[in-house]
């Protein structure tokens, strides 16, 4: 609707107030401002309407038929304007955090970590993207990112927090069916292995513990958090961290193939090139020390 077409705001709000309080009196109490003022808002507003909106009483005003319905109307409109403005100014005051995260590690450590942080931070939002790809962060998608890889792998600001020791794990069940005690590291090619890639993670494993062996996946399932699920299930022998399944371990859902284990990749924050916000130092802050506490074994240089 062009703006020449609507009336007046200031004599809209005057009208809506003295209709809802019957008087001019009260309306000019509740907008502070004269009487005589509220009084001209209402008959610009009727010359501009074309219309007689109140009645006018030694007692106060009464609406006409057609200002009750235009009332109606202004009230409701009202309304929308100031819940549209609440709206708004709310979502102003919201402070979000928005993570990418690689899959296993926000499902499995920061997910059940969420209560906690909402504590800390109770005002604070948090958005978990997870995300099994990504090599660096971009400011317009997210605040940070929480990587798992090789140096060199990401690029961006770099944050390094652990390096836990990587080890194969199976469920009981598929543990007892291999006969096999104890398991070697050179007895696992000829087991079921379960694969997040084309084998290179596998076959790094084998290089640092020495093994000259070299194997192929027939299925990439992508995720560290899909492959131990399948593992859990009894499908084969998985590359865990203790970061990963430590709660497993203790229930006894899955088990260690051995003791046979060797440090790889690291878990490292990723930020924007741009200077990052209270919000986002403080999280870093808090996930540096968390993870070293409850794994200080892994714990890297910064």
């Amino acid at each position: 609707m062009p703006t020449e077409r609507l009336p007046p705001l200031n004599a809209i709000r005057a009208f809506e107030a003295a209709a809802r309080l019957g008087s001019y009196v009260a309306a000019s109490q509740a907008l502070h401002v004269t009487q005589p003022a509220i009084g001209r808002h209402v008959k610009n507003l009727e010359d501009w309407l074309g219309v007689q909106l109140f009645n006018r009483t030694p007692r106060g005003v009464t609406l006409t038929a057609p200002g009750l319905e235009y009332y109606q109307s202004v009230s409701q409109a009202l309304q929308l304007l100031a819940d549209a403005g609440a709206r708004v100014a709310r979502r102003k005051e919201e402070r979000w955090l928005r993570i990418l995260c690689v899959p296993a590690f926000a499902s499995r450590w920061l997910t059940p970590h969420i209560d906690q942080l909402r504590n800390l931070r109770p005002d604070l939002k948090l958005a978990i993207e997870p995300n099994a790809s990504f090599k660096a962060v971009d400011a317009r998608q997210a605040d940070l990112g929480i990587a798992f890889g090789l140096p060199g792998e990401h690029t961006g600001v770099h944050t390094r927090m652990i390096r836990p020791e990587v080890f194969p794990v199976c469920s009981p069940a598929y543990r007892a069916s291999l006969q096999r005690i104890p398991l070697s590291v050179t007895d696992l090619p000829a087991c079921a292995l379960i694969h997040v890639d084309d084998g290179t993670w596998w076959n790094s494993w084998f290089t640092a513990m020495n093994v000259a062996l070299k194997v192929k996946a027939d299925a990439s399932h992508m995720s560290n958090d899909i492959a131990l699920n399948l593992a859990r299930h009894g499908h084969g022998i998985a590359l865990a961290t203790d970061v990963l399944v430590r709660h497993e371990l203790a229930q006894g859902v899955l088990v260690r193939c051995g003791e046979a284990s060797v440090a790889l990749e690291t878990y490292e924050v990723l930020t924007p090139q741009q200077a990052v916000s209270d919000d986002v130092a403080w999280f870093i802050d808090w996930l540096n020390m968390t993870l070293r506490k409850e794994f200080p074994h892994a714990a890297v240089d910064p």
